[in-house]
């Protein structure tokens, strides 16, 4: 049996630095309420944003590292004072006490079992994964599972608006059928032992498999890289030699001779058509020469007859000497500028009868001499390539033939066969324990559906409910009232509020039955709305004697004053300035 014992709380949520705790010690039903003394107290009727549901959310936060709600963890640390969040729980299970103390602002997580701190803690992480796996495996129940029979509140989704895969999961935790999975975890750890063994043996085989195998793998591969190497060195040839050819299609010397032809020619010819063009600016020249001196000659000769062009009279003798001596000075310039250009046109014509006649202009392949060279070069280039190519030797013989010298091993693979089928037969036994058709799973569903739902229709009848809700063997739910098939949103909101109390109770009795008891339970203003004075009344009723015959703590969390006198124990929660405190009769905890 778990019994959970006392719960103390220091800046989570709305209360504040003064540590509050709640004992647990009451046994029967207990009312809580609040007063709101920052909005008048009771004499104003005030009863919300009291704190009330901060105790389930710090008792969630202190088993699980998360409140009940949907509120991020640094949103649970008291707004007011930002730091110092610590949360302590104090429980027992099969006569071994436990302490849990969770807190944030420093992040903190430890964990005491007999009052002795677990090593296992790592607070420096606050919520340690090690330390949570342990609490959750002594709680053996979910977070989920936890919210649906231990803390009942408004905000947590209905089990019957659940998707139906969600509505699975919690079904197949309650009947015991997680069970087959711890066990079939069992039975894979065994397995996995055997597959370990395997494993080891046939390490052993292929270690000696292995080795055969990867000489004719390495043969068969040096095999195929030789004749792809072969291969390439053929084609590799092929396109040398085709090279070549292609290139011997031009006779080479042939081509260097014609262009050592084509720049003699070039020379010539150039000095041909210089000449060629000295020759043409000196022939004017020397008809101007020659018309000079015969226009001086003709000049001194007419001097004798010359008259004056005035008078017509004949020209004095000094008139005519000097005349005389101009012309002569004329016709001697003549005569050496005459002289001067024919010793040129002379060279000239020496020049061009010395070169003499060429012929036609040479023909060629390129267009220049030092592509020719280049083509010689790559044909040496191509051969040389060629030779080498053809010379290479083959690098994978020399290793083949070592290869093939090495010795195969017998294989006996009796053992690995062994561990085999005694392999098989576990994977057997697991598919048994995992396979939703096998016939362990519906023994389980068989014996334990109908507990459930004979519970369910105890407390649906106690409760005042005219409808009937059972569970399939396919875990589907069915909600009918006189044979009519209903919807959960059907439901008036009192009679889905009791429904939901009646799952709850039928859901705890199962677990109770086939796990283990606890001591705890919360109503979180689920009678509160929607409930008919008939609906409050069966469902106090209920919980009286729940807490009388089972032995529970059980807390009805309402704003409903006229419940004072119907209950057995009455806890006030407190909201003044600010901050909640717990009226109630132990000692606080710090």
């Amino acid at each position: 049996m778990i019994k959970i014992k006392d719960l103390t709380v220091r800046n989570f949520m709305s209360v504040g630095n003064q540590t509050q705790a709640v004992n647990f010690n009451r046994e029967q039903l207990t009312l809580v309420l609040g007063e709101n003394l920052d909005q008048g107290g009771d004499d104003s009727g005030s009863r919300n944003g009291t704190g009330k549901t901060t105790i389930i959310n710090a008792l969630s936060y202190a088993l699980y590292g998360k409140a009940l709600t949907n509120i991020r963890a640094n949103n649970l640390i008291n707004k007011t004072n930002s730091k110092g969040m610590l949360v302590t729980l104090h429980f027992e299970k099969n006569g071994v006490d436990y302490r849990v103390e969770r807190g944030r602002g420093p992040n903190l997580l430890k964990f005491f079992v007999d009052e002795q701190e677990q090593e296992m803690t790592d607070e420096s992480q606050g919520d340690s994964r090690k330390t949570q796996e342990f609490i959750n495996d002594l709680l053996d129940m979910s977070h989920d599972m936890f919210k649906h029979i231990v803390a009942l509140n408004t905000y947590t989704e209905p089990f019957l608006s659940m998707r139906q895969n969600d509505q699975r999961a919690i079904i197949e935790q309650l009947l015991g059928i997680t069970i087959l999975s711890e066990k079939a975890d069992a039975l894979k750890e065994k397995s996995k032992q055997t597959k370990d063994a395997i494993t080891e043996e046939t390490l052993k085989i292929n270690a000696i498999q292995s080795a055969n195998e990867k000489i004719q793998t390495t043969i068969d591969s040096l095999g195929r890289t030789q004749r792809a190497w072969l291969s390439k060195k053929d084609q590799d040839c092929v396109k040398l030699q085709k090279g070549i050819t292609e290139l011997e299609k031009v006779d080479i010397n042939a081509e260097l001779d014609a262009h050592e032809t084509l720049s003699n020619w070039t020379q010539h010819n150039n000095a041909i058509l210089a000449l060629k063009k000295e020759l043409s600016t000196l022939e004017p020249a020397l008809v101007r020469a020659d018309n000079s001196v015969k226009k001086a000659n003709k000049d001194i000769t007419d001097l004798d007859d010359a008259t004056c062009y005035t008078c017509g009279q004949e020209l004095h003798a000094d008139k005519k000497a000097e005349i005389s001596l101009r012309k002569s000075k004329e016709l001697a310039d003549a005569i050496a500028y005459q002289s001067e250009i024919t010793v040129k046109v002379n060279d000239v014509v020496k020049g061009l009868e010395e070169i003499g006649d060429i012929n036609g202009k040479p023909t060629t392949f390129y267009d220049s001499a030092k592509e020719a060279y280049d083509h010689r070069q790559n044909v040496d280039s191509l051969k040389q390539a060629l030779a080498n190519k053809e010379n290479d030797t083959d690098p994978y013989q020399s290793q083949i033939d070592e290869l093939n010298d090495a010795a195969m091993q017998d294989i006996d693979w009796s053992s690995v066969n062994t561990l085999t089928d005694y392999k098989e037969h576990q994977d057997f036994l697991l598919k048994l324990l995992t396979n939703k058709d096998s016939f362990i799973r519906k023994k389980i569903i068989d014996q334990n559906l109908m507990y459930l739902n004979n519970r369910l229709s105890y407390y649906l009848d106690k409760l005042g409910l005219p409808h009937q809700v059972v569970f399939q063997n396919d875990l589907a739910v069915e909600i009918t009232q006189l044979g009519q098939d209903l919807d959960f949103d059907n439901l008036s909101r009192g009679e889905r509020n009791r429904l939901i109390l009646g799952m709850s109770f039928a859901f705890r009795d199962v677990w109770e039955s086939l796990y283990q008891k606890i001591n705890l339970m919360f109503i979180d203003e689920l009678i509160d709305s929607g409930m008919d004075t008939a609906g409050v009344e069966n469902s106090l009723s209920v919980l009286k004697k729940m807490g009388r015959e089972g032995d529970k703590n059980v807390y009805l969390i309402s704003h409903k004053d006229e419940l004072v006198g119907r209950v057995n124990h009455v806890m006030k929660v407190v909201k003044e300035n600010g901050f909640t405190s717990y009226e109630n009769d132990i000692d606080i905890i710090e």
